[in-house]
C-alpha cells in the first residue's frame, strides 16, 4: 500500500490528484492542515455575532438579509439543498474523487472555517470509496462550482445520493455501509463546502496528466510514421531548434531523435535524392512543441489552484479578518482548460495528417494502398480508421471554441460575469479522449506500415513502440473490426503504459 497523501493545503501536486482519483492512493489530513483548520474555525466562532456574509446572512442577492443565530446551522443545510439542482449525466468517478480531494485540501488550508471533523469525514468518504452522485451540468464557474459541490457535500449530512462498491445508495445508506456517521453543519460550513473551483480544477488536473502523456505519445507515433514513410530526421537536428529555442520545440525534437536512434531504415535511404518531407513530418517539433509549451502554462496555473484558497468569505487569521472576495471565480482555470483543449486538438490534427500519408498510395512512398498486404479490394485495411480519425479531429474543432469567452449574468445581476469553467472542463476531457484515439490510430497504422520495410528495422524507440502495440493488436492480415484495438491502444496512451514501455527500452525518459 503506497503512503497516504497528507493534506496540508500547501503541497498537493497534479500527480497526487491522479494517484488518488485514478490509482486510489489513500489520503490523510496532515497535522499542519488540522491545526490551521481548527484555528480558523475557532476564530470564526468569535465572529458569529457580526453581520458576516455566509455566516448569518443570505446568499447572492439575499446578502442583505440577516439570519438569526439560532438558524445559522439550518441556513447551511438549506444552502446545500437549494444548490443541489444539477442535471444531466454524472461526472466520471475519477473526477468526483479528485474534487473530493481538492475540496478537503482547500479546507485544510485554514481559510474557510470548516471544522476538522468535517474535513476528516470528507476524507473518510473518499478513502472508503463513497462516490457522491454529481450531475455534470449546472455550474457557470463563478462562485465556483456551486451546484456540483452541493451534490458532493450532501452525503456528508446524510442526504443526496452516492455509490459504494458499485451500489447506488442514499447518502445516509452509503455512510452507514462504510461505518461512518453524518454530521450536523455549523456556521459557514455549508458555504465552505460549495464555494470554490474544485470540479473544474479536478477536470483540469486529470486532463493535464493525460495531455502530457499524449504529447509524448504523439512524438512516438510521429517517429514511427516517419520511419514508415522513409522520411529524414535531419529536420530534427539540434542546431535547427537552438536557432528557435522554444522549450517545447526543443524537447519534441530531442524526443524524436532519441526514438529514431539506431534506425536501419533511416540509414538505408540516407543518401537518397529526397530534399524535404511534408510539414506533418518536418514541422512536427514545431507543432508538438507549441502544444507542449501551452500545456506547461496550464500546468503552472493548475498547480497553483490545487493549493489555493477559493472560498468566500475568507478567514484571514493573521489579519484577524473575515473578508468577502473573488477567489472563487474560475476564469484562470476556464482559460487554462480551453488552452489545454486547443493543445490536444492540434496534436490530433497533425497526427491525422500523418495517418493520411500512411494509407494514401499517392503520398506513402510505395506502401500498399490502405496498408493492405493482399486481396486489395476484398480487404479495406486501414481505410476506415482514417475516416474515424478525421471524424474525431473534426469534432474537436467544434469543441475547441472557448467556453471561457462566454458569460451569462446570474443571481439577479450580482454575479454579472461568470467563467463557464465547467463547460470548458467537460469539453477539454472530450477533446483529450478524442485525441488519444487519433494518436492510437496513427500508432496502429504506423506499426502496420513499418513492417512492410522488413527486414530493415526502425530505431530503438520505434521498435519498442511497435512491439508494445503488437501486445495489444495483432498485425492486420485481413479485415476485422478494429474498434477494440483502437480503444486498447488509446487506453495505453492515457494510462502511460505505452510511454513506460518505450522508455524502458530506451533506458531513459523521453524529453
Amino acid at each position: 500500500m503506497p503512503a497516504a497523501v497528507e493534506l496540508t493545503g500547501d503541497d498537493l501536486t497534479i500527480g497526487d490528484v491522479w494517484d488518488v482519483a485514478v490509482e486510489r492512493r489513500p489520503v490523510a489530513l496532515g497535522r499542519r492542515g488540522s491545526e490551521r483548520a481548527a484555528a480558523a474555525q475557532a476564530f470564526l466562532e468569535t465572529q458569529v455575532g457580526d453581520h458576516t456574509y455566509g455566516v448569518n446572512t443570505g446568499f447572492g442577492r439575499f446578502v442583505s438579509e440577516s439570519i438569526p443565530a439560532d438558524q445559522a446551522a439550518e441556513l447551511q443545510h438549506r444552502l446545500l439543498r437549494s444548490h443541489a439542482c444539477g442535471v444531466g449525466e454524472p461526472y466520471p468517478d475519477d473526477v468526483v474523487r479528485a474534487a473530493m480531494l481538492l475540496r478537503a485540501n482547500t479546507l485544510a488550508k485554514g481559510y474557510s472555517g470548516a471544522r476538522v471533523e468535517t474535513i476528516e469525514l470528507l476524507i473518510a468518504m473518499l478513502v472508503a470509496g463513497i462516490v457522491p452522485h454529481v450531475p455534470s451540468r449546472g455550474s457557470v464557474g463563478a462562485s465556483g462550482d456551486l451546484a456540483p459541490l452541493a451534490h458532493l457535500a450532501l452525503p456528508l449530512v446524510g442526504e443526496g445520493e452516492a455509490t459504494l462498491d458499485g451500489r447506488a445508495l442514499t447518502g445516509s445508506e452509503a455512510l452507514g455501509a462504510a461505518g461512518l456517521e453524518p454530521i450536523r453543519l455549523v456556521a459557514k460550513e455549508g458555504l465552505a463546502l460549495i464555494n470554490g473551483t474544485q470540479f473544474m480544477t479536478a477536470m483540469a488536473a486529470l486532463a493535464l496528466v493525460r495531455a502530457m502523456r499524449l504529447a509524448r505519445a504523439a512524438d512516438i507515433a510521429c517517429a514511427m510514421s516517419l520511419e514508415a514513410l522513409q522520411g529524414t530526421p535531419m529536420s530534427f537536428h539540434p542546431a535547427i531548434h537552438a536557432a528557435r529555442p522554444l522549450p517545447g520545440q526543443e524537447e519534441s525534437a530531442a524526443a524524436l531523435r532519441a526514438l529514431l536512434e539506431g534506425s536501419a531504415i533511416v540509414e538505408s535511404h540516407r543518401w537518397c535524392d529526397k530534399v524535404q518531407d511534408a510539414y506533418s513530418l518536418r514541422c512536427a517539433p514545431q507543432v508538438h512543441g507549441a502544444s507542449r509549451d501551452l500545456l506547461d502554462h496550464v500546468e503552472h496555473t493548475v498547480g497553483v489552484e490545487l493549493n489555493a484558497a477559493t472560498d468566500n468569505p475568507l478567514v484571514l487569521l493573521d489579519e484577524g479578518l473575515i473578508v468577502s472576495n473573488g477567489n472563487f471565480h474560475g476564469q484562470p482555470i476556464a482559460i487554462g482548460l480551453d488552452c489545454l483543449a486547443i493543445a490536444c486538438a492540434e496534436l490530433a490534427n497533425i497526427s491525422e495528417r500523418r495517418m493520411e500519408r500512411l494509407v494514401n498510395p499517392n503520398l506513402s512512398d510505395g506502401l500498399p494502398p490502405f496498408l493492405v498486404a493482399r486481396e486489395e479490394g476484398l480487404n479495406s485495411g486501414f481505410m476506415i480508421p482514417q475516416y474515424v480519425a478525421a471524424a474525431l479531429v473534426s469534432e474537436n474543432k467544434g469543441l475547441c471554441h472557448p467556453a471561457s469567452v462566454d458569460s451569462i449574468p446570474t443571481s439577479a445581476g450580482q454575479e454579472d460575469h461568470v467563467s463557464m469553467g465547467n463547460g470548458a472542463g467537460l469539453k477539454a476531457l472530450q477533446v483529450v479522449a478524442n485525441a488519444e484515439r487519433v494518436v492510437a490510430i496513427e500508432l496502429l497504422a504506423g506499426a502496420q506500415a513499418v513492417e512492410f520495410l522488413a527486414p530493415l528495422e526502425p530505431g530503438i524507440g520505434v521498435r519498442a513502440a511497435r512491439a508494445f502495440v503488437r501486445t495489444l493488436s495483432d498485425r492486420l492480415r485481413e479485415d476485422r473490426p478494429l474498434s477494440g484495438d483502437i480503444e486498447r491502444v488509446a487506453a495505453a496512451v492515457r494510462d502511460g503504459t505505452l510511454l513506460a514501455a518505450v522508455e524502458a527500452d530506451l533506458g531513459a525518459e523521453l524529453a
